[in-house]
């Protein structure tokens, strides 16, 4: 008998059905007390960054809580203790992120995960030349294939990810994965506006920079499908049919809308249907941001042109396509539509998600729209929002049922302006890390013991996020945890 290959999923369901991970993480899980640090020694770190370390000790100093505390200075740093190699590729600096237990980089992940740190750069240079290698980094990673997700630290590669090496796709090397996710070429462009906006240097955006920034504005009108399924096609021989795409490999049917088809959502989870409804809103705000850099840095009238176009043409279509009546909470965002009328009512916990859109200022939090899709996904109408003895929150596919991520606890506390929530949500997070002092990627609802990644960079990096911005927006909230 043939046995199935070795998948993430696979694994990380194993993780979950213990007490911990199966993959230990580069720093002690147990310390001689309670508050001992759990970052790597000094000497062990990957990159070090004095601005960071300075906000680590003056906040802490700010925080009553002794374990909030604790649990902001290891998350935190967790990215750069744990996560970056800094190097240099033909005299420029290249940076790659791995997500932490996978020896890959996630264009999405390696954005995130570094994002709070871009509010320091402008007082740390070596940690601004880190951010400036990413994006050097990522510029690559696209130009070797915009529908790939993740890629290897070597983009020579021969071999991808373990459970990549009989997926029946065009592979090419250094690519890790190959799930088309809109929000993919979303993160990184991100990631460059806001280094840019914060720095004012224009260095990394250079004709390969260039490139890439057409080829995810050529690879999202592709994937409108105007005309043909495209070239992109993903199946993979598994037993969840959440890492394989139907219909000979491009995904179930759609009518064409004018929003663009994802083969996959952010939890790296196969779309049920593939006009992803967050990803679409993601998408608009990535092409503004494409426009203005284009506008400012290349002075590129005619391409500027071109993008706004198509962002008017996906603004329209979630115009007329995105909000749907249910039944509970009256006009909603869908999750999944797929342009004959159906729709998919639920959310994930990956962003960019229903939830999060205030997050990633892909519309208002004032919106009346996205305030009843708020409460909707955070309700038992939604089918992933799992509500328990140890906290409350939505969780995914990707996982299953009754295990909450704590990354959408966080961002149910960075969409509130309620600070009763927003207290809610710190102390579910203070009580499920189960003693390791790091976020996972999910827990058990009843019992915390049982979680998935003890070393999940991207939910400790937005775990520090959160405190640095109540710190700095609601101290009053962390003062009653």
């Amino acid at each position: 008998m043939r046995s199935e290959p070795l998948s993430r999923r696979a694994v990380l369901r194993g993780i979950a059905a213990g007490t911990a991970s199966a993959i230990l993480p580069p720093f002690v899980l147990a310390a001689d007390s309670a508050n001992a640090s759990r970052r790597p020694a000094p000497a062990a770190r990957r990159f070090r960054s004095k601005a960071v370390d300075g906000a680590i000790d003056a906040v802490s100093a700010k925080l009553r809580d002794p374990e909030l505390a604790w649990l902001f200075s290891n998350c935190l740093p967790n990215t750069l203790d744990t996560t970056v190699t800094f190097g240099s590729f033909e005299g420029k600096p290249d940076t790659v992120v791995v997500t932490g237990d996978i020896p890959a980089m996630w264009l999405r992940d390696s954005s995130a995960q570094v994002w709070p740190y871009l509010q320091f750069i402008r007082e740390d240079d070596h940690l601004a030349r880190l951010i400036e290698g990413i994006i050097r980094r990522q510029t690559r990673c696209i130009l070797t294939d915009p529908y790939a997700n993740a890629f290897m630290p070597n983009l020579q590669a021969p071999v991808p990810l373990e459970w990549s090496r009989h997926d029946h796709t065009q592979m090419k090397p250094g690519v890790g994965e190959r799930k088309w996710e809109v929000d993919s070429l979303c993160y990184p462009v991100r990631l460059a506006h806001r280094y840019w906006k914060e720095t004012g240097d224009a260095s990394p955006f250079d004709a390969h920079w260039t490139t890439a920034m057409h080829s995810i504005v050529e690879t999202f009108k592709t994937q409108q499908r105007k005309a043909s399924r495209g070239p992109y096609s993903f199946q993979r021989a598994s037993t969840s049919p959440y890492d394989t795409l139907s219909e000979d490999g491009f995904g179930n049917l759609a009518r064409p809308a004018g929003l663009i088809y994802s083969g996959f959502r952010p939890s790296d989870d196969a779309c049920i249907y593939p006009l992803n409804i967050p990803g679409n809103f993601f998408a608009v705000r990535t092409l503004e941001r494409i426009e203005e850099m284009l506008t400012e840095i290349g002075h590129d009238t005619a391409a500027a042109r071109d993008v706004r176009q198509l962002r008017d043409e996906i603004g329209a279509a979630l115009a007329e396509h995105a909000r749907f009546h249910h039944s509970t909470p009256g006009e909603i965002y869908a999750y999944e539509i797929d342009g004959y009328g159906n729709a998919i009512f639920m959310d994930d916990a990956n962003v960019p998600s229903l939830l999060a859109m205030p997050y990633l200022e892909t519309c208002s939090m004032d919106d009346p729209t996205y305030q009843a899709t708020r409460k909707f996904v955070l309700s038992d109408g939604n089918p992933y929002f799992f509500r328990g003895s140890a906290a409350e929150g939505i969780g995914g596919p990707h996982i299953g049922q009754d295990m909450i991520w704590p990354m959408a606890i966080i961002m149910r506390a960075l969409t509130s302006r309620d600070e009763k929530e927003q207290v809610e949500c710190l102390r579910w997070l203070k009580s499920t890390h189960a003693g390791t002092g790091f976020m996972h990627e999910s827990f058990n609802k009843d019992d915390p013991r049982k979680f998935t990644r003890a070393w999940f960079a991207w939910a400790n990096t937005l775990f520090g996020e959160l405190i640095l911005t109540l710190e700095k927006n609601a101290p009053g909230v962390l003062a009653q945890v």
